[in-house]
């Protein structure tokens, strides 16, 4: 998609973030058609999009289990009409009675949160309120979970053994394959895969069958959804460059992009946009930080603050204030710099504006 190909662009200031609901509305279709339309195998990240409208979206076609990373995503999609929201992210101090006070005002709301301590088990179980808990087996990323084994299956059993707990099942993430070769994935995913599915097995014999198996993430996406576990998926709604780069096997739609324009000429070949870093995620190397379609020769040479400067082999031939869109590398750190998405339906820029609702760790709570 090029600027001209988006009517109405001039009131819109920039750097602002561009959302496409149609775009929006194909990528969870085909979320649905990758699971056999079967909704109830999807529980989709919300950390990507922190949108209340994304949510309505999915619900509106029977998605309604979603998956979170922080207490502010669980109220907003508990407020767009989420029914079953998973906190994939052991709450500790006083997030452990936020949760509670949380599950308490949404009543109607089966809430769900992920521990791999027995602190936080005991935590729970001291409060004497019903509480659901998934188990975080580490699949092979070694940031969060517990290891499939022994310890993993003392900790199961100490859920089920408690009054007030609910063995809600597991979740198990694979956030360390990044392989963009299919069949360089597709090892990957079994490796993982062999890593606790004869933990499974052990639990089985326990008569600890878990209730749900929440697997995967995008890059896994296809790989899972032939298997009969739910799926939890997010950067599938937005999709970016860095993953349109590296998977071209799972094709998802671009829905998100960023406006921006030129704000100096510094001299010699470079142009200098309005994109710093508060603008678009700054973690990856320079050279990945965002794709602009209409400068395909661009090289980034500076980024800072509030700046972007690329040199371009027709520097001279842009004037300042000419607009780009730009597609970030990475979204879901991007969609959180900004309060708000500017909506484009059909062409045009509409006027209609949606909230990052979630992009703050505090809520109304």
């Amino acid at each position: 998609m090029e600027i001209n190909d988006i009517r109405n662009l001039d009131s819109v200031p920039s750097p602002s973030l561009l959302v496409f609901p149609g775009r929006i509305e194909l990528n969870i279709r085909k979320m649905l058609t990758m699971v056999g339309g079967d909704s109830t195998r999807l529980r989709p990240h919300v950390k990507t999009h922190k949108m209340p409208e994304v949510v309505r979206m999915q619900v509106a076609v029977g998605i309604t289990q979603f998956k979170c990373a922080t207490l502010a995503e669980v109220e907003m999609t508990a407020d767009a009409g989420g029914r079953d929201i998973l906190l994939a992210y052991q709450p500790v101090g006083p997030n452990v009675e936020r949760f509670l006070g949380l599950q308490e005002r949404h009543s109607n709301i089966r809430f769900s949160t992920m521990v791999d301590s027995l602190e936080i088990v005991r935590a729970f179980g001291a409060a004497g309120k019903h509480v659901s808990l998934f188990v975080d087996i580490d699949c092979g990323m070694h940031r969060t979970g517990i290891e499939p084994g022994d310890a993993a299956l003392e900790l199961c059993r100490t859920i089920r053994d408690c009054a007030h707990l609910e063995f809600a099942g597991l979740h198990i993430y694979d956030g360390h394959i990044h392989e963009a070769g299919l069949a360089e994935r597709t090892n990957a995913h079994k490796q993982a895969l062999d890593s606790w599915i004869g933990f499974l097995e052990q639990l089985r014999k326990e008569g600890l069958e878990p209730p749900v198996i929440v697997t995967g993430g995008s890059p896994t996406f296809g790989h899972f959804a032939k298997l009969g576990w739910q799926c939890s998926p997010g950067t599938t709604l937005l999709w970016d460059a860095g993953y349109d780069s590296a998977y071209p096997d799972l094709d998802f739609e671009i829905a998100a992009m960023l406006l921006s324009r030129v704000v100096s000429k510094p001299g010699g070949n470079r142009i200098c946009l309005d994109l710093g870093h508060k603008a678009v995620a700054g973690e990856n190397p320079l050279k990945k930080r965002v794709v602009i379609p209409g400068l395909p020769d661009a090289v980034p040479v500076m980024h800072s603050e509030e700046h972007l400067v690329m040199e371009v082999p027709d520097a001279h031939s842009i004037k300042i204030g000419t607009a780009f869109l730009t597609v970030p590398w990475h979204i879901c750190p991007t969609v959180a710099l900004h309060d708000k998405a500017h909506v484009v339906r059909d062409g045009m820029a509409t006027g209609e504006t949606w909230s990052v609702a979630a992009r703050n760790r505090l809520t109304k709570m």
